[in-house]
């Protein structure tokens, strides 16, 4: 399974503006993340990027681009840590960022190791940015999850194989919640909307239309 752009940015809380930069190398530093599945058109994220973006999404909430960016090239260049970026726990509280192991943790910005961390965090759970709601990543709805041995990671139905977005084009078609499970019956109409209602999330990930141009004359 891979996620366009779209769809990644919703699980992940990042915006579409935000992932395209995040792409890109700076003047001096690196790219923050490049999709391992493919980096160009069609730009496709893999599972472990929806998570390494969703800890990207909460380094913002304290911390400033250029600082992660640093903090990613002291990782990357100074410690030698190549593994892919879900593999490790960053956490900023505001004047730096740390890489937290068992035992200790490691200042990426200020570069001083055996710092205490008082927090923890769990990128898999819900948080908010600029307001927003981002849901948990393994469960965005309560009848919608996202198990990465499921169809690879796309969102279903809880309990089945049935991708959220199938099911509300069925009800964007005009089918009652209530007769969804005449299409797919272990899908409940409880189900069904939760997966409208995710699917709406999700396109609210969309890009602003450009406003048409008045017509000439």
């Amino acid at each position: 399974m891979t996620y366009d752009p779209k769809l990644a940015a919703a699980l992940s809380g990042a915006t579409l503006r935000q992932l395209a930069h995040w792409r890109k190398a700076g003047v001096r530093r690196g790219a923050v993340l490049i999709p391992e599945i493919s980096g160009t058109r069609p730009v496709l994220y893999s599972f472990r990027d929806v998570v390494a973006l969703r800890t990207c999404v909460k380094l913002r909430n304290d911390a400033s681009l250029q600082k992660i960016r640093r903090a990613l090239d002291t990782l990357r260049g100074d410690l030698k840590e190549h593994d892919h970026l879900s593999s490790y726990t960053l956490v900023a509280d505001g004047s730096s960022i740390y890489l937290a192991e068992p035992g200790q943790a490691v200042d990426l910005v200020r570069r001083k190791a055996n710092v205490v961390i008082h927090e923890m965090v769990d990128v898999l759970q819900p948080f908010y940015r600029d307001g927003r709601h981002i849901p948990p990543l393994l469960r965005p709805r309560a009848h919608v999850t996202v198990d990465p041995a499921v169809r690879g990671g796309v969102p279903v139905i809880e309990g089945t194989r049935v991708p959220y977005d199938e099911v509300a084009a069925l009800l964007r078609d005009g089918v009652l919640p209530e007769r969804i499970s005449e299409y797919y019956p272990s899908v409940t109409a409880t189900a069904a909307l939760d997966a409208a209602d995710f699917a709406d999330y999700v396109d609210s990930y969309d890009p602003p239309k450009e406003p048409r141009e008045a017509a000439a004359g």
